[in-house]
């Protein structure tokens, strides 16, 4: 996206970077100036714009992850390889997310952001069951592909299309033609994701004006309307969200800071490489929304493809290191605004609770809500009216953990790469 027509890097004011961070301005400034209830018209705008975008990167997910997993497979590997590589990425994700959830609960007892916010027992939010530990590692194995793939279902999804790549490789020269065809299919969303890619800079403007100018918007029980409300909502929570931040701040840099040192990996060339597809996700709220930027990105840092294809689609499901810092953050906010002074063991049994209940993460809407509701509540909190009083900054704060949660995947790619002694093979990938 930075570079120009004829290989040149483009001028700072064209580049993608640039024109995402405009559109992020923007968003902001029509946003707050142009509430939901005084001009429904320009907010209609302002969700066509972030849902279509949206869409058009939904689309895209499932043909290109398919296409990329079975070529990736079918050129390179069988059985035995695939299992090495989801073995260690297992392990690799069930350590960072361990230590994700460890430092939400060492930062949740330092900053205590949950003294003093109001919390209304009577609240009430509907949410979805959070699934059982079996019901999650059931919903892995690929029961109809085309409805999983319909539906966005990305983790089954992949399975199938690990197990075809594999029974690919097996067939011999007969399954030429179809490995020739997924290559073909590869190649082409790989430009048709470019295409989308240009429209960036109008969806995060869509996305970020559609939220703000909803905040500005008066309602029903509220006083304040406009700008004040913006301003009165972001104080009255500043030191929750203000503890996420810093929380997946140490984060990087406690944790993924020393795991790219250990692993060899060049600090300033990933972050180089994840600054657009972060700033997306940021933006989006949406880490599935830069999934395809961040293949690309990730591929030409030195991760192969069949490597990038298997992990960061794995890791959307089993490694979302933003989120699950979250779910202990705010499950011990929601218990000192109920001025309910949690025992460090009963804390600590709570951290083993969500690194299980954590791994259905992504397949739920509102995913982190769901988990929280139903883990506090098995610990005598008040899950479903401490969800109500999170909800007024969910927004903001699943901003921070979305690019987290892409962040942490893309640096997982890179370590199972660096794992299986193929990270750099491809620094200089074919123009495609």
């Amino acid at each position: 996206m930075n570079e120009g027509g004829n290989g040149r890097r483009a001028p700072f004011w064209r580049s993608g970077t640039t024109l995402i961070f405009v559109g992020l301005v923007l968003g902001v400034v029509l946003g707050g100036f142009l509430p939901a209830d005084e001009h429904p018209t320009a907010f209609a705008l302002f969700q066509f714009c972030s849902k279509s975008f949206l869409s058009l990167i939904k689309g895209i997910i499932v043909p290109l992850l398919f296409a990329t997993i079975v070529t990736g497979i079918a050129q390179t590997g069988d059985l035995k390889a695939v299992g090495r590589m989801g073995a260690k990425s297992l392990l690799y994700f069930e350590i960072v997310t361990t230590l994700a959830l460890v430092l939400g609960l060492v930062i949740a007892n330092w900053v205590r952001p949950g003294d003093g916010l109001p919390l209304h027992v009577e609240a009430h939010t509907q949410l979805a069951a959070p699934k059982s530990g079996w019901e999650i590692a059931l919903h892995a194995f690929p029961s109809n592909v085309v409805k999983h793939a319909a539906e966005g279902d990305i983790l089954p999804v992949v399975v199938f299309a690990a197990l075809f790549g594999v029974a690919l490789t097996r067939v011999g020269e007969r399954g030429e033609p179809v490995l020739r065809f997924f290559d073909g299919v590869a190649q082409v969303m790989f430009k048709y994701t470019s295409m989308v890619m240009a429209l960036t800079p109008i969806g995060v403007f869509g996305a970020m004006a559609y939220n703000v100018s909803h905040m500005a918007a008066k309602h029903p029980g509220s006083e304040l309307e406009g700008w004040p409300a913006v301003f009165d909502l972001l104080k009255h929570y500043s030191l929750l969200v203000g503890s996420l931040y810093l929380s997946l701040f140490l984060l990087f840099v406690l944790v993924f800071v020393p795991i790219m040192l250990i692993a060899r990996i060049p600090v300033k060339g990933f972050v180089d490489a994840i600054r657009e597809p972060a700033l997306m996700a940021f933006s989006t709220a949406s880490s599935e929304a830069a999934l395809p930027l961040l293949l690309e990105k990730i591929e030409k840092l030195g991760v192969p493809r069949r490597v990038a294809s298997f992990v960061i689609p794995t890791g959307y499901s089993f490694n979302l290191d933003g989120s699950t810092l979250y779910l202990v953050l705010a499950s011990l906010t929601i218990a000192q605004a109920a001025k309910i002074e949690m025992p460090i063991s009963t804390q600590i049994a709570m951290v083993f609770t969500f690194m299980l209940t954590s791994k259905g993460v992504a397949g739920v809407p509102r995913a982190t809500l769901v988990i929280i509701a139903g883990t506090t509540q098995g610990f005598g909190l008040p899950g479903e009216a401490g969800v109500a009083m999170i909800l007024a900054v969910d927004e903001i704060m699943d901003m921070a953990r979305s690019a987290l949660n892409l962040t942490g995947n893309g640096l997982a790619a890179c370590v199972i790469a660096r794992w299986e002694g193929v990270f750099g093979e491809n620094t200089a990938p074919a123009e495609r």
